[in-house]
């Protein structure tokens, strides 16, 4: 038997002549996820025009792992979101975000780790898309569990902030079938390079994370691994 990942590439592959995989999917699941009876925090409008220039941007991106103990403004982590997942548009009742998706399906979900963000308590907070705002679920210190959950590594105690991507699997697989699974992982890289860029401009830190222990970090924002589960994370904070 093969090994998983060569399994994986090869059941998910299209090829011609034998049709595409079919859905699997009997609930369509909900375009957008929201919490109820949650503490919510309606983020700044973003800044929509304007900024460096591409090129130089592209030219300055790097990891940054280390971060001061500066905190990061709420209006700076709104335009984050904004650049990563916003609403940029609307073509045929798709409500189009900044970065690519698949079929314009968008199953990828954001959680924050809020650590030192300017009039956010800290916790494990929720991205609502479709109203701007976000959804606290967790409150306290979560620095140590994260960094555990990745393991060890410190940047998730250091940081100002962490992205944490999840997909909602259905979303996806209801049109594409298990080849879902390639596309998911595209949308998260498309997501995670936005962030970088946005970060780069604003003068921040990041830095992506794709070793973690899955079932620890499902648990900790409160997600069930099947359904839905984590897919990638990436940290944010001030540099000097």
């Amino acid at each position: 038997m093969l090994p998983v990942g060569e399994r994986f590439f090869q059941e998910t592959k299209y090829r011609r002549g034998e049709g595409l995989p079919e859905s699997r999917v009997i609930e369509v699941p909900d375009a957008f996820k929201e919490y109820e009876n949650v503490p919510v925090v309606f983020l700044p409008s973003p800044v929509v025009s304007g900024g460096p220039e591409l090129w130089d941007v592209v030219r300055r991106r790097r990891s940054r792992r280390r971060y001061t103990m500066q905190e990061v403004d709420l209006k700076d982590l709104s335009q984050l979101l904004w650049a990563t997942q916003g609403i940029t548009g609307r073509v045929s009742g798709y409500l189009l975000r900044a970065a690519p998706s698949a079929g314009a399906l968008y199953p990828v979900e954001t959680y924050l780790w809020v650590n030192r963000v300017r009039d956010l308590s800290q916790g494990i907070y929720h991205f609502n898309v479709r109203r701007f705002c976000l959804e606290l679920i967790y409150g306290g210190n979560y620095s140590a569990a994260l960094k555990e959950a990745c393991l060890g590594q410190a940047m998730l105690a250091t940081c100002s902030v962490a992205f944490i991507w999840t997909a909602v699997i259905d979303r996806c697989r209801m049109k594409y079938g298990e080849r879902a699974f390639r596309y998911i992982f595209m949308d998260a890289g498309h997501i995670c390079q936005n962030l970088y860029l946005a970060c780069t401009a604003m003068g921040l830190g990041c830095c992506a994370i794709g070793a973690f222990y899955d079932d620890e970090v499902n648990r900790i924002i409160g997600v069930d691994g099947m359904a839905e589960s984590v897919v990638y994370i990436a940290t944010v904070g001030t540099t000097d």
